[in-house]
């Protein structure tokens, strides 16, 4: 449902780059990014001209873009756990899961379903490994108080009704059975749907998950206490 792949032809590039052009006037950082791009074209002119201050203005927007390059790698870089980092510097807690192990049966309809508290918020979920990143509904966020990452950049989904672009979010704390999570990226749009998706980018950071017998089991590090309800 939420995993990113790269357009295989012309018409899934230009979808692509449509959803992304939509999306600059939500985003503070593609706003600043347009706005350093015009900054250099505008200096570069003047400087050509020999106009007072243009080869300061096409400098200082070098110097933007870098910095907007350098943000942009750092928060992609939170999607893979190889590159695991804290960027408390820039406001992005680490990202952390811990517990013990929790076992989830396969449910009825093919799928492991677990329930889960999001900032103290019970919601069900899904586990999707085909899933890049842990997603959430636009009614589940609003009730659990996840508002978008400032300054972050929309991320590109391929889903089954197209390409579509979603907004990231951190979520404080998801606990399911006696695991824990914290500093949890996700995405959220309301194109999304209603099914709220548990992703790798939760999976990658277990100790472990494996499957016995129709029995999906999940492997954390650090004990946490055990919460009333565990998965279904």
């Amino acid at each position: 449902m939420t995993s990113m792949e790269v357009p295989g032809n012309l018409a899934d590039l230009w979808q692509t780059s449509s959803a992304l052009i939509e999306a600059v006037p939500r985003s503070g950082l593609l706003v600043a990014t347009v706005a350093a791009v015009l900054m250099g074209w505008l200096g570069s002119i003047m400087a050509r001209r020999e106009i007072p201050l243009g080869g300061l203005i096409r400098t200082t927007s070098t110097i933007a873009l870098a910095g907007i390059l350098v943000t942009v790698v750092l928060q992609m870089s939170r999607f893979d756990p190889r590159l695991d980092f804290a960027l408390e510097g820039v406001g992005l807690p680490d990202q952390v899961v811990e517990g013990g192990e929790t076992r989830i049966p396969l449910a009825p309809d093919g799928h492991y379903w677990l329930e889960a508290n999001v900032n103290g918020t019970p919601v069900d979920f899904m586990i999707d490994t085909g899933a890049t990143l842990t997603a959430v509904s636009m009614p589940v966020a609003e009730r659990a108080g996840l508002e978008p990452r400032r300054g972050g950049i929309p991320i590109t989904l391929n889903t089954a009704n197209g390409t579509i672009t979603a907004e990231v979010t951190t979520i404080d704390e998801l606990r399911f059975g006696n695991v824990a999570a914290r500093g949890l990226d996700a995405v959220m749009a309301p194109n999304l749907g209603d099914t709220n998706v548990i992703g790798m980018n939760l999976l990658s950071r277990l100790k472990g998950w494996r499957v016995e017998d129709s029995t999906l089991i999940l492997t954390p590090n650090n004990p946490q206490p055990v919460l009333e309800q565990t998965a279904d």
